[in-house]
Formats: structure tokens, C-alpha cells, sequence
């Protein structure tokens, strides 16, 4: 038999190396990256001037008066918790509703033929069965009769 406290120290000695060869991988890793922020521009390429001088315009940027401010006017803790429980009785008596009406639990196709039959029962204006493609004809007609009539000939002898 091994000694539990033995195996956790082997453990804890095997980690120590390996977390330490990762950092330095991801060291050097990034490293590299530091070099291509700092870029040079080629002194002879046209737009170099202008390069420079965006780079010049932007370089303090982003300032602390940029972000935006932090959030005010949150609820306090306690106006949360009690939101927090008052969605929670309203989901006990939603519970309970559902619970003492076992046809939506037992059949729902039967309800929803019921539902659906409610609905359908109530008239519908309209206006709001219009789909999008009658919509675009009343306003192409709207936009068609809005045209502007012909010119009057305000010199009809000169003909």
C-alpha cells in the first residue's frame, strides 16, 4: 500500500514544473505579439505622412472620459429580492392554475383545438388581416393617386 500524503506530494511536485513550463511558453508566446504593436512606417511610401499623422492624432486614445459612466439608478438588493419573490408566488399560482386544469397537461391537441376555436370565434377587423402584400398595393394606389395632375395650358391659342 502507498501513502495517500505521499502520492499528493508526487502530485503536487509533478504540477510545479509543468505550470511553470506553461508560463513560460505562454511568455514567449506573447512576446512576439509585442512586437507588432509598435510597427515602423516606411520613411519612403507615399502615405507615410498621412500614416503618422493618424497614428499621432489617435495615440492617447481611448481616454477615460470615452467610456461611459457606470450605471445608476439600480434597484436596491432588497426591492430585488422581493421582485425575485414576487415572480415566485406568481409562478406557485401559475403552477397551481395549470395543476386544477389537467386538459392542458392530459390533452394538449384537444385545448388547443379548443383555444383555437375561441380565438376564431371572435371577429377580426380588417385591418389587421391585411398581409404585406396588400398593404404595398393600398400604398402604391395611395401613392398613384397622389400624383400630380397634367399641367394646365394656360395659352391654349397659341397653338
Amino acid at each position: 500500500m502507498t501513502d495517500p500524503e505521499m502520492n499528493a506530494f508526487s502530485i503536487r511536485k509533478l504540477k510545479a514544473p509543468v505550470a511553470t513550463g506553461a508560463l513560460a511558453a505562454l511568455g514567449f508566446s506573447l512576446s512576439g505579439c509585442a512586437l507588432g504593436f509598435d510597427p515602423a512606417t516606411d520613411a519612403a511610401s507615399p502615405l507615410a505622412p498621412r500614416v503618422q499623422q493618424l497614428v499621432d492624432a489617435n495615440r492617447e486614445y481611448p481616454r477615460w472620459e470615452n467610456f461611459p459612466a457606470a450605471p445608476t439608478g439600480l434597484p436596491a438588493p432588497v426591492e430585488v429580492a422581493t421582485r425575485v419573490n414576487t415572480l415566485r408566488a406568481t409562478q406557485g399560482a401559475l403552477a397551481a392554475e395549470i395543476a386544477a386544469n389537467p386538459q392542458i397537461l392530459e390533452n394538449p391537441a384537444a385545448f388547443e383545438a379548443e383555444t383555437r376555436a375561441r380565438v376564431e370565434a371572435v371577429p377580426v377587423s380588417p385591418d389587421s388581416i391585411r398581409t404585406l402584400s396588400d398593404i404595398d398595393e393600398f400604398a402604391r394606389r395611395q401613392r398613384a393617386r397622389a400624383a400630380a395632375p397634367p399641367p394646365i395650358d394656360r395659352h391654349p391659342d397659341r397653338r
